[in-house]
């Protein structure tokens, strides 16, 4: 049964963001579009080849190539799929452009950001600790999911050498024990992050940096096609087995200005459904 959405109620304007950069000239081509356009293709022509077995289940969640206000519930009993809040897109400043706008060649998020976290599901336990001050959070908390301390002083150079502007976090405890924790890490440009995602942070093999109780990490080979979007860069992990005490699958999205990164952990084993649609859910809500 998917959720329905509502259109947002009218709000004071979020926060000023620095003003979009001067247009190109009349018929010159964006800053990164052409670029970046080419960058997706040739990364979902790679993972594809390997991630085909996954299509079989694009059927299954009917996400593909939606408007921004159509973000799907995906709330079923049948299949383990949590239930979550109607939800509703983020509002923009009057008279500002989306992030995938051909008017924002920066690929900004001028909604706050905070509104563009997945809220969490129904019966869940919210988690205080990444609710940080007034909503934003430490970047030495966002760094604490790393394993190696050396890993955290190098990727801490990493986003803040990219322009790391804030960051917003939310994360809960399900019923089942699941814990989940998305960060969004929004930096100045499109072209910051599409870099961070495909030259520094998620390569196709795996993590270039290892989250705590992580042993081994591969692709997630098992993930839907359609819960991905077509403006959005996706790297998917899941930590093969054996592992220890729990299982870890870890999601990097770069969408526009922001960068996602979505970590799920269970004693057990983390399921797949609840993964795949949490970040099919936080993906829709980025666009």
């Amino acid at each position: 049964m998917s959720e329905q959405i509502t259109p947002p109620a009218p709000v004071a304007p979020a926060p000023a963001l620095p003003p979009l950069p001067d247009a190109p000239p009349p018929g010159a081509p964006a800053p990164w579009g052409r670029d970046r356009r080419v960058l997706r293709a040739v990364l979902r022509w790679a993972a594809a080849v390997a991630v085909f077995a996954a299509v079989g289940s694009a059927t299954a969640y009917g996400v593909a190539r939606m408007d921004r206000m159509d973000v799907p519930g995906l709330a079923t009993a049948s299949d383990g799929r949590w239930s979550y809040p109607t939800l509703t897109a983020a509002p923009l400043p009057s008279g500002s452009p989306g992030p995938f706008d051909e008017r924002n060649p920066a690929g900004a998020h001028y909604a706050d950001l905070r509104d563009l976290l997945l809220p969490a599901p129904e019966g869940a336990t919210a988690d205080r600790g990444l609710r940080g001050k007034d909503g934003w959070l430490r970047t030495e908390n966002f760094l604490a999911e790393y394993r190696e301390e050396v890993d955290r002083d190098e990727l801490r150079l990493r986003i803040v050498d990219a322009g790391l502007r804030h960051i917003a976090a939310r994360g809960w405890t399900a019923a089942d024990g699941t814990r989940t924790r998305i960060y969004l890490l929004q930096f100045g440009t499109a072209a910051a992050v599409d870099d961070l995602i495909t030259m520094q942070l998620a390569p196709y093999d795996r993590p270039a940096y290892a989250v705590r109780g992580t042993e081994t990490v591969e692709p997630d080979e098992e993930f839907p096609e359609a819960a991905e979007s077509d403006d959005v860069l996706t790297s998917v992990y899941t930590e093969s087995e054996p592992y220890g005490e729990e299982q870890v699958r870890e999601a990097y999205l770069g969408a526009g200005d922001v960068l996602a990164v979505v970590l799920q952990s269970r004693a057990g084993g983390a399921k797949e459904v609840p993964f795949q649609q949490t970040v099919a859910l936080q993906t829709r809500l980025l666009l």
